[in-house]
């Protein structure tokens, strides 16, 4: 199973973003939207969960929540802005991944059995333009973070 992450768009949906989603089971957007045509574009491609930024204001953003966990082939995936504000401890949560966006930064990294990921920003640019994706297998999540062909 493979999923599409993406974070940050800041109401800036890149076509090469979308491409390199297409195919995806499932898209994890880590907040910062910018613009409800973002989720539409997104959900055009595959279910989509997603989660509220601290740049995401107005009536449309207000029924998006801080954060969201769902079940994605056998692994427990937690879905938070900024990681600092984590509330649960991942382990104890019986998250096996944790994708936040916010930094604009991609990063992978396993601490304690949990894969923290986040796919950086795709939307304006400050520094690269990256997607992330999540392989799913058996239960076991692998992640990989792929730059925009722009």
């Amino acid at each position: 199973m493979r999923i599409g992450l993406i974070s940050d768009t800041h109401g800036l949906m890149r076509p090469a973003a979308l491409d390199a989603l297409r195919g995806s089971s499932h898209i994890l957007h880590a907040g910062d939207i910018g613009a409800p045509a973002i989720l539409e574009a997104l959900r055009a491609i595959a279910p989509l969960t997603v989660v509220r930024g601290n740049n995401d204001g107005g009536a449309w953003a207000r029924v998006i929540r801080d954060t969201e966990t769902v079940e994605l082939g056998g692994v427990a995936v937690h879905v938070i802005h900024e990681i600092a504000l984590l509330a649960v401890e991942p382990v104890a949560g019986g998250f096996g991944v944790v994708v936040s966006g916010h930094s604009h930064r991609p990063a992978i990294e396993a601490r304690d059995g949990v894969l923290y990921v986040n796919p950086g920003s795709a939307g304006p640019r400050r520094f690269t333009l990256p997607v992330g994706f999540l392989e799913i297998d058996g239960g076991t999540a692998r992640a990989r973070i792929e730059r925009l062909q722009i």
